[in-house]
């Protein structure tokens, strides 16, 4: 219960400093909290490293990061394993050095930083949350030294250079194999701009109140980290026993084109995967009858189409009412901006990707999507974002090619939360870990875990149709769509996890992430779901 309420939470710098200040006022000793978050990572330590010949270089910073290191040191040192010191700093707080001179007094040595290049593993201490300057001087290059060393680094909290709102490198950073996460998640995780360096994340809860938490976060928080019980909570099951197809949605999706043929089957065959009760596709007439081979389930509209092959209009008995979501984009080019400013008009829930988004770029977005009838969900990349949001295009991450990088203190939560309230749409910002903007509460949801197989051709197709079939099932039910939109977010980056795990990275192209999403609702996640909440998100 309290490991899946923990694991929602994502701080700031400022929040986590208020949480812990209420803990010391309520009479909590920094020295004891040290000691217990210490023997934490301690025992992480052991349990990583049980070879007792392990030799551990530890680099200790001026502050309590540096005292938890310390305090770590004595630990490893009283199991037996070798361990030296890197001090260097002249000045430590005072918790920090009393913590210093016990360690000297055991015989561990403090060593120059060029001593460490023996050890099997390095622990990084030197700063933890809250660092706002640039490494500079002497610990800039000492930190680039022992990157070069591409040896096993165990970051405590956060690497050391990382900011811990946005993820960016502050000069330079240490570069972890694995950062221990102290207490709550810090936003930096969840950020595209730090995953370089963080390594394999995990979080050590040390107990924090949830009474404190709630407190400073809020009910519901800001921000809400997509768990998978979370996510599965919001999937359209268990379904009713006398439900029927016209109780699940009907989802219509307009896509495709001749030079774009694979969008329209990878985004409804996702789609049928969703469970949605009835499936029905609009693209050119030239693709019409490959659709019915390929997705025989659903029903297929030919529609009128450009000489290149796009869709030129959409059938006149075809009645846009009828639906409960429609999802318009994948392989649709830029030519048809009549037909997206049609579905703009439509009372009718609306999901853009791709060509849609594009084409949307292009009519004024934002007081475009004020004035819809009805709720919308846009699903850009970064590059599709600067586009639809270019005041805010410099927060949301890297172009879609090449390797440029934006601004250094680019916030992709903030863009992704400022860009939802400037259009009232819901959006999705695509990208190592998943944004998703609000104008409800939580503001924004993050995805934490995805895999760098979805890095290809036809994954956002797959996104859009499992998402579309969900909101036409949810629209159906008269169901909030945020939750909705995370739970599409989770299950097609858990589908990813699998085929990937089962194909390798470079075997999970989309059609395969398609044979996974039934696979994901069979898994120890879905099995073990528990839907108590006690705080009401």
């Amino acid at each position: 219960m309290r490991h899946t309420q923990i694991q929602q939470f994502v701080v700031s710098a400022s929040q986590m400093a208020a949480i812990e200040s209420r803990v010391f006022a309520a009479g909590m000793p920094v020295a004891a909290l040290m000691e217990k978050v210490a023997g934490l990572i301690t025992r992480r330590v052991c349990e990583l490293y049980p070879n007792a010949r392990t030799t551990f270089g530890i680099l200790v910073g001026p502050g309590h990061n540096g005292g938890d290191a310390l305090v770590v040191a004595r630990e490893l040192h009283f199991r037996g394993y070798g361990v030296k010191l890197f001090v260097p700093f002249a000045s430590l707080k005072e918790l920090t050095a009393h913590h210093a001179r016990y360690a000297a007094s055991l015989g561990i040595p403090q060593v120059a930083l060029a001593d460490l290049a023996n050890c099997t593993v390095l622990i990084d201490g030197l700063f933890g949350f809250g660092l706002t300057r640039p490494l500079s001087g002497d610990i800039a290059a000492a930190v680039d030294q022992i990157n070069t060393w591409q040896k096993p680094v165990l970051s405590i909290d956060l690497p050391s250079g990382l900011h811990t709102n946005t993820g960016a490198v502050l000069g330079t950073s240490v570069r972890a194999t694995r950062t221990f996460c102290l207490g709550l998640w810090k936003q930096a995780f969840l950020q595209d701009q730090g995953q370089d360096w963080i390594g394999q994340a995990e979080l050590l809860d040390f107990d924090l109140p949830l009474a404190d938490i709630v407190e400073v976060l809020g009910t519901p928080p800001d921000l809400c980290r997509i768990t998978p019980q979370r996510a599965i909570a919001a999937l359209p099951i268990p379904r009713s026993i006398t439900t029927h197809k016209y109780r699940e949605g009907h989802l219509l999706l307009v896509c495709g084109s001749r030079q774009y043929a694979g969008a329209a089957l990878l985004a409804a065959q996702a789609a049928r995967a969703s469970g949605v009760g009835m499936l029905s596709v609009a693209v050119p007439e030239s693709l019409r009858l490959m659709v019915v081979a390929q997705v025989p389930d659903a029903l297929v509209w030919g529609c009128g189409e450009t000489d290149d092959g796009a869709i030129a209009q959409l059938p006149e008995d075809l009645n846009l009412a009828d639906y409960t979501a429609i999802a318009c984009g994948c392989g649709l080019t830029r030519k048809p901006v009549s037909l997206v400013k049609q579905l703009l008009e439509a009372a009718t829930p609306l999901l853009l990707d791709a060509d849609g988004l594009n084409i949307l770029a292009r009519l004024d977005p934002v007081p475009t999507l004020r004035n819809r009838p009805a709720p919308t969900v846009l699903t850009p990349h970064p590059g599709e974002f600067r586009r639809l949001f270019p005041d805010l295009g410099a927060a949301s991450g890297r172009e879609e090619q090449g390797d440029s990088q934006n601004d250094p203190c680019g916030n992709r939560i903030d863009a992704a939360r400022r860009a939802a309230q400037q259009s009232g749409a819901i959006v999705l910002l695509k990208g190592a870990k998943v944004a998703i903007g609000t104008t409800q509460h939580p503001a924004v949801w993050l995805n934490p875990d995805s895999t760098p197989a979805l890095a290809r051709g036809g994954s956002g197709d797959v996104l859009t149709g499992l998402l579309g079939g969900l909101l036409a099932q949810a629209a159906r039910r008269h169901l909030p769509l945020e939750p909705v939109v995370a739970a599409a977010t989770w299950w097609h980056a858990a589908a990813g996890r699998l085929a990937a795990a089962a194909h390798s990275e470079l075997g999970a192209d989309a059609s395969t992430q398609i044979r996974y999403l039934p696979r994901v609702l069979q898994s120890n996640d879905f099995n073990d779901f528990d839907d108590s909440n006690d705080f009401g998100f």
